[in-house]
């Protein structure tokens, strides 16, 4: 499967991107909250690690 992403991969990255998005809209509309920050970085780090090991 070298090379190809399966589907709990697109789903942790559409996840990672659509918090983003989220955290972003929160952060304009109420102002930044460094938790929320700090949590879509895990959740990314989560999401890179996972595309990592299963491209090996």
């Amino acid at each position: 499967m070298h090379g190809s992403t399966d589907g709990s991969t697109k789903t942790m990255g559409a996840l990672t991107v659509g918090a983003l998005v989220a955290v972003t809209a929160y952060t304009v509309a109420l102002g930044g909250n460094g938790w929320l920050w700090f949590g879509w970085v895990v959740l990314g780090l989560v999401t890179l690690g996972l595309v990592v090991t299963r491209g090996t």
